[in-house]
């Protein structure tokens, strides 16, 4: 399906994303982007649908030629703060803050999200799967999270974060079982699946 270019035409829209939220390690990340109205690439798409190699090729790609972008990295004690929902909402907000352009309005992946100061906001479920800026945020959001599991998987190598990235995979949750948590677990989290059961 080819992805539109704009919810609302005529005027400066962002489109915005998170990556991680079903995560059990690391940061929630968002990213927030403005095309410009001409802006094409054969291949993107929602980055779920995408290969690593071409998530990585469109990074620059969509630096160069956004009109705006930002990006906004919230730890994982935040999230036990404010919950999942709550640290998703503010990483896009953060995002939006970075970026050198005010936008006109707001399209964003999912169906939650809060007013973003005065700045009209739609929420599209699937929304990285039918507007190029939201499928450009997704990207932008999944590989800067990515490299950052990557980075502090070297710091803790048995849970494989380089290669599970901190989903709850059946080898992170092997590592969790045998070595417990780490500073960058999200302890509000049911770590375990065996979490629920009580001890009678």
């Amino acid at each position: 399906m080819k992805l539109k270019p704009f919810y609302k035409d005529n005027c400066i829209e962002v489109g915005t994303d998170e990556a991680g939220r079903g995560c059990l390690a690391g940061p929630v990340v968002a990213a927030a982007v403005i095309l410009p109205a001409d802006f094409t690439h054969p291949f993107l798409n929602d980055s779920k649908q995408l290969s690593e190699k071409k998530r990585n090729a469109l990074v620059p790609y969509i630096k160069e030629h956004a009109l705006a972008y930002g990006i906004a990295f919230i730890s994982e004690k935040k999230i036990d703060q404010i919950n999942i929902l709550q640290a998703s909402i503010l990483a896009m907000h953060k995002a939006i803050d970075k970026m050198t352009v005010v936008p006109e309005h707001i399209i964003v992946d999912g169906n939650k999200f809060k007013n973003y100061k005065d700045i009209p906001a739609t929420t599209i479920v699937k929304g990285d799967a039918k507007f190029l800026s939201i499928a450009a945020a997704s990207v932008l959001a999944k590989t800067y999270r990515d490299t950052f599991m990557e980075q502090i998987s070297e710091e803790f190598p048995k849970y494989f974060w380089h290669q599970n990235k901190g989903y709850p995979t059946k080898q992170h949750r092997a590592a969790i079982r045998a070595f417990g948590s780490t500073k960058y677990h999200r302890k509000s989290f049911r770590l375990l699946p065996e979490q629920l059961k009580l001890e009678l």
